[in-house]
């Protein structure tokens, strides 16, 4: 979940800001502070950092070095007692917002509909470690079904297990996503390491989406492709919608993120990436040890906000260590991982430097959407 509250209040000075025409930093800082919620909102739940992959254009295999373990499930349920769900009418609300200020419609199915649509409304269960290794997955996803939250994660098909995927379905998950980068199984072990496959993964999606349809589950499974740039990207992309084509999936081409440490370049095709981030203010990403960090992007907790099990959402939501992290955000504070270690801009290169940037990725979004 993110605040469509604040994102929808905010949206007019940000767009003014990404055009330059607003100077005066404290009139925004406080125009910010003005509208973010003191109810804390949570984005992502890690609940385990372990993984089996060995995934190329992951940081996590070669520069994660934090200790591997699953969130207790007693801190889980606090945590998630500590929130509460948006209601109906915001979301007939948020709909409209989007559709009237980025042209996309709630029957899209794309990149952009998948972060404006459905990513506002969820509370993600992954981070930097495959959900399906979490052994108490089903029992999560009920809790938060009985308590009227929308739920999804990402996975690595290779890792299905039919019977407890069924579960997990049954239990009330609302997206599932399975990540295919290639039908051609040589290549997936050499993108996603050796422990990855096409063909079983493809036959176990298929009977998923079998057992789906007869028990008359509600989980919408999600296919998508990371765009990794490589020269017949659009081909191997066509050749897994082929594959998946007359399916029950939702099929989409995603954007790279993060490619910092790689030293790669390009233009996502995410308005996400494309406006200046805004984590700071809409949500909170929780860790699989119990820490409240900046974002999922975290893969070694280097931010770390607060802990769950000494303090409330709220304190830590409400604290000095988050609001000196929304300052430094603004003042591009130095050797800090979102200033040195992150793709997405922050606000404060808008503020009497590089307005240009940001006026060229607004036109780049608006020119993909027409």
């Amino acid at each position: 979940m993110i605040d469509i509250n604040f994102y929808m209040k905010l949206y007019d000075v940000k767009q003014k800001i990404m055009e330059g025409q607003i100077s005066d930093k404290e009139s925004v800082i406080n125009e910010f502070e003005k509208y973010r919620s003191r109810a804390p909102i949570i984005y992502n739940i890690e609940t385990t950092n372990a993984c089996n992959m060995r995934c190329e254009m992951c940081p996590r295999t070669t520069m994660m070095t934090r200790k591997i373990e699953a969130l207790d499930q007693a801190v889980f349920e606090n945590v998630i007692d500590q929130i509460k769900p948006f209601s109906d009418s915001d979301w007939k609300t948020w709909e409209s917002f989007v559709e009237a200020n980025y042209g996309i419609r709630p029957n899209d199915m794309s990149e952009n509909h998948f972060f404006l649509y459905i990513i506002p409304k969820i509370i993600q269960l992954h981070g930097y470690g495959d959900p399906l290794l979490d052994k108490e997955m089903p029992e999560k996803v009920g809790m938060l079904s009985d308590r009227g939250f929308a739920t999804y994660f990402s996975c690595n098909p290779a890792n299905i297990d039919v019977e407890k995927n069924i579960e997990i379905f049954r239990n009330g998950l609302t997206y599932i996503k399975y990540s295919i980068e290639t039908v051609d199984d040589f290549l997936h072990k050499k993108i996603r390491g050796k422990a990855s496959n096409f063909l079983d993964s493809y036959r176990k999606i298929i009977q998923l989406v079998e057992e789906k349809e007869k028990f008359n589950y509600k989980t919408v499974i999600v296919i998508t492709m990371l765009d990794l740039q490589r020269f017949n990207q659009a081909e191997e992309f066509e050749k897994l919608r082929e594959a998946f084509k007359g399916v029950d999936v939702y099929i989409y081409l995603k954007s790279q993120d993060q490619k910092w440490y790689q030293d790669k370049e390009g233009c996502t095709k995410s308005v996400h990436w494309s406006e200046f981030c805004q984590h700071p203010w809409v949500s909170m990403t929780i860790k699989s040890n119990g820490e409240a960090a900046m974002c999922m992007e975290d893969f070694n907790n280097e931010i770390i906000l607060g802990d769950v099990k000494k303090e409330s959402l709220y304190e830590i939501w409400n604290g000095k260590k988050y609001s000196r992290f929304r300052m430094d955000h603004f003042n591009l504070t130095s050797r800090m991982k979102c200033t040195e270690q992150c793709d997405m801009k922050l606000i404060g290169s808008f503020f009497g430097k590089n307005w240009n940037s940001g006026n060229r990725s607004q036109q780049q979004f608006s020119d993909q959407n027409g």
